[in-house]
């Protein structure tokens, strides 16, 4: 049976294998709100460092509530509602207090579950409507270790040491471990912290490598979350988000997806072996100069890459671990501080690939990406010190980006908006001093400035959907207010 909005139609049909799932309930324009949704829980990832419990923000020493002895920054913290109302009221009545001694880690992964737990009997209609049926794949997770430390750290903590046990059985706990972790979003609270949050209603959208809706969370107490569109979408068409780096190849991104939403992923893009054209995952042929590598069952992982000009070929095995090794590389330059050395480190990596994978392979991607946005941003290399080379190197990766972006992530997405953002940058400077150079008359400098003026439109339109507060919203503004600056420039030259 079809549940009707205005904006959205969701259905349940037996022929749809992922069941419920979501449809445009009108024509929609790109960037248009299909809906708002109020969180359900929320709370620190599994993992989760020393933190405090109000803000979140990472602690470098121990700090404790007053109330019930867990990690809280401040007494301004200690009475945030998802603290004081949870697991601060759980804790300081049955005098359970966090153990110094032993790993701070593996104890605070209980909370989000515990929070959840509550929230399940404060909104009971909620949860048996929109939650208690969530996939939470029982049977899949109990093969992973994963699952012995959730019924040591959380089952047995609540139900042993809280003394819970006749409140929430230990089926309840575990299936809302899985439901967290098979369902959950990122939330970037507003100090800029990594959290994670339930929403019901997005969690029904399926997951498509090219998805036609994009999300943003309200940076108010509530966490509410804004659904649009990203493309023009018609009545009917089914409503995709995604769940994986867009940038990141077939192969990557279906491991992720089978590790953590329990999934392999079919669609289009997945079984396209040159991935819509963009060669995300392709690799150089290292024996003849025209080839390139793909993949001859994209949906195998095991199966063999051929090259598409000689009989020179890569096992499935082979590409798994040359992308492992990318990743341990990429896993090293996040390490880094955002400096001179990282954006260096960075370029080194991009030549050190240069051999071995084609040209808009997205680990060169991802680096163009990290590169567009450090240079003018990073020690030694502000924008006042950057050459006219390294200014137009700087612009060729956001317009290769961009180009990309047109396939895998189509519309008005966040990251095409900040590229944009950085693409001006390059362009206008780079303008700028080739007219000083004498390089060109002031029609042409015109003409050009125009062009930055469109570039920064666009930018605007997209990032001006952010709720406000947000470091693109704000960016936005910003936009706005060059976009202003270089009409009335242009009308004085």
């Amino acid at each position: 049976m079809a549940t009707v909005h205005p904006t959205y139609i969701i259905k349940n049909s037996s022929e749809n294998k992922l069941g419920r799932y979501v449809v445009a309930g009108r024509d929609l324009r790109a960037g248009e709100e299909i809906f708002q949704e109020e969180i359900f829980s929320i709370g620190p990832k599994s993992g989760s460092p020393l933190i405090c419990l109000g803000c979140y923000l990472p602690l470098e020493e121990l700090k404790l509530c007053n109330t019930c002895k867990w990690p809280i920054c401040s007494p301004e913290c200690s009475q945030e509602p998802w603290h004081k109302n949870y697991e601060c009221e759980v804790f300081s009545q049955k005098g359970v207090k966090l153990n110094e001694e032993a790993d701070i880690s593996a104890q605070l992964e209980c909370i989000t579950p515990l929070r959840t737990l509550i929230v399940s009997e404060k909104q009971n209609e909620q949860w048996e409507k929109e939650v208690s049926n969530m996939e939470a794949h029982t049977e899949e997770r109990r093969k992973k270790i994963e699952w012995a430390a959730e019924q040591v750290n959380v089952v047995n903590f609540l139900v042993e040491a809280c003394k819970l046990k006749d409140r929430f059985n230990e089926d309840k706990i575990q299936k809302i471990c899985g439901i967290l972790e098979v369902n959950c979003f990122e939330v970037i609270t507003k100090l800029g912290i990594s959290i994670r949050g339930l929403y019901p209603r997005m969690a029904l959208l399926n997951h498509n490598c090219i998805a036609n809706t994009t999300h943003s969370v309200f940076l108010d107490k509530n966490y509410r979350l804004q659904l649009r569109t990203t493309v023009d979408t018609k009545s009917g068409c089914e409503l995709f988000s995604s769940y994986t780096s867009s940038l990141q190849p077939t192969i990557v991104r279906r491991a992720r997806l089978r590790e953590c939403k329990y999934f392999d992923c079919t669609c289009a893009r997945c079984s396209d072996p040159t991935e819509m054209g963009t060669h995300i995952g392709t690799f150089k042929c290292t024996k003849c100069d025209n080839g390139f590598i793909t993949s001859t069952q994209p949906l195998d992982d095991n199966a063999p890459w051929k090259c598409s000009h000689c009989d020179n070929g890569i096992t499935g095995n082979g590409v798994q671990r040359i992308y492992l090794a990318i990743q341990e590389d990429m896993a090293e330059l996040e390490q880094m501080e955002m400096d001179g050395e990282k954006l260096e480190a960075t370029e080194k990596l991009l030549r050190k690939y240069k051999s071995v994978l084609h040209p808009r392979n997205g680990s060169n991607v991802l680096l163009w990406h990290s590169l567009s946005q450090m240079y003018g941003h990073t020690e030694g290399y502000s924008l006042d010190m950057l050459p006219d080379l390294l200014l137009e190197r700087k612009s060729k990766f956001c317009k290769d980006l961009l180009d990309i972006l047109n396939i895998v992530e189509p519309g008005l997405t966040r990251i095409r908006g900040l590229t944009l953002f950085e693409y001006h940058i390059g362009c206008l400077l780079y303008t700028k001093s080739r007219y000083q150079h004498g390089e060109f008359n002031k029609d042409a400098l015109k003409e050009r400035i125009h062009s930055v003026v469109d570039i920064l439109k666009e930018c605007h339109q997209i990032l001006s959907l952010e709720p406000e507060g947000t470091p693109e919203a704000m960016l936005a503004a910003s936009a706005l207010q060059s976009i202003n600056q270089l009409i009335e420039s242009v009308e004085q030259l």
